[in-house]
């Protein structure tokens, strides 16, 4: 389906912002911004928070007790349907990200670029919150896992040379789980880059490359899921075939690197135990 689109823009349709029906001109451009910017938005709010909670839950010892259910907790949130998370940020996170967030951000550095505009509460700002929401049980998941491999003769080793736990922590665990710590934060990117409904939702939907982040775009799932049913003539409708078939390879992309990073780590782990 794919191919009229295909034989008509080429290469070309990676580097075109054009997308207008009624001309039958499309690019992906535009899409693949908003993709990669909600993206790294996600990751960036969520790595630091994901990172501190695996290791609350991997290396405190006070939380022996309810360790299993917290951890339990975690991956509950993680089945939660993408379109109950998109109802609750259009009717809850927007309106805050409208009256809150984004005037105090405006306010406070709004000299930047990334920052100007009118805050309307829907835009890659609020696309990206949803994402890291979304994929925030994952990564903690992940992460934990990643952490509680590590030999335990490594933290004991490092503990009787008198380090203290968080010593230990940065200088022994962290950079010899950083190898799985970057196949979990990829794993968490190849949801992030696919997550259609929820961030349909709050983007905003407006095919345009802004700097700010106040402002509306659009990602590749989200295109494909507003246009789908309205899309006549096979060049519309094999653009959109287009622009799924670029988001199945860079999913394929990410998560075949996370899966080989994962499994690295793991025949390390298995080799120092």
């Amino acid at each position: 389906p794919a191919l009229p689109a295909i034989t008509k823009f080429g290469l070309g349709f990676f580097t075109s912002r054009t997308w207008d029906p009624v001309r039958n001109q499309f690019g992906a451009l535009t899409a693949i911004y908003g993709t990669l910017v909600t993206s790294a938005i996600a990751l960036l709010i969520a790595f630091p928070i994901g990172l501190g909670a695996a290791l609350f839950l991997a290396e405190d010892a006070r939380l022996s007790l309810v360790r299993g259910p917290l951890s339990f907790l975690i991956e509950l949130l993680a089945g939660i349907p993408s379109v109950v998370i998109g109802l609750w940020a259009f009717f809850i996170l927007t309106p805050l990200m409208r009256d809150k967030v984004d005037p105090f951000l405006q306010h406070t550095v709004g000299f930047l670029p990334l920052f100007k505009g009118t805050p309307t509460g829907y835009g890659f700002l609020t696309a990206g919150l949803v994402l890291a929401i979304m994929v925030l049980p994952i990564m903690i998941a992940l992460s934990r896992d990643v952490i509680r491999a590590v030999p335990r003769e490594l933290r004991e080793a490092s503990l009787a040379l008198g380090a203290t736990n968080a010593e230990t922590i940065w200088s022994v665990i962290l950079p010899y789980a950083r190898v799985g710590i970057t196949g979990a934060v990829l794993l968490s990117l190849g949801r992030a880059l696919g997550e259609t409904i929820a961030v349909t939702m709050v983007i905003g939907n407006t095919m345009q490359i802004s700097a700010s982040l106040f402002a509306s775009g659009y990602t590749l799932p989200s295109v494909i899921a507003n246009e789908f049913t309205e899309a006549t003539g096979n060049v519309y409708l094999g653009s959109l075939f287009y622009l799924g078939v670029v988001l199945v390879l860079i999913t394929i992309v990410v998560n075949v690197l996370a899966r080989l990073l994962i499994w690295r780590f793991s025949g390390s782990a298995r080799a120092s135990a």
